[in-house]
């Protein structure tokens, strides 16, 4: 996947195929309804837009991901952490606690995410 980014919208229809996939075009017509409360117009509008932007593939009415949940996942989080917080890591951290304290298993478990992911 390009560096798209994805509107909301776009996000909860990708959310119902990973549920689902493969999933026929009509049943996520159905599901998008129940799930969602859309319309069929409505659902197949943002399909087109992520089969455009190569998120999904449409075949032979059969809808499937081409591209990972994780790998959409990172992107989003990417993009909020550089948009919300100028890229700064410990900026998010710090809002994110907002003064909550960890647990010496919660502390642990980041020292060593942290340890993965440092450099040299």
């Amino acid at each position: 996947m390009e560096q798209h980014h994805l509107s909301d919208s776009e996000y909860r229809l990708l959310r119902v195929v990973w549920a689902s996939e493969p999933v026929a075009s009509g049943q996520l017509v159905t599901l998008c309804g129940e799930r969602l409360g859309w319309k069929k117009s409505t659902t197949y509008t943002v399909l087109k837009k992520l089969c455009d932007k190569g998120v999904l593939r449409n075949e032979g009415s059969t809808v499937t991901s081409a591209v990972p949940r994780a790998a959409v996942d990172h992107r989003a989080a990417e993009a909020f952490v550089d948009k919300t917080f100028g890229g700064s890591l410990p900026g998010f951290l710090t809002a994110f606690m907002g003064g909550r304290k960890l647990t010496a298993k919660e502390a642990e478990d980041l020292k060593r995410l942290i340890e993965t992911y440092q450099e040299g």
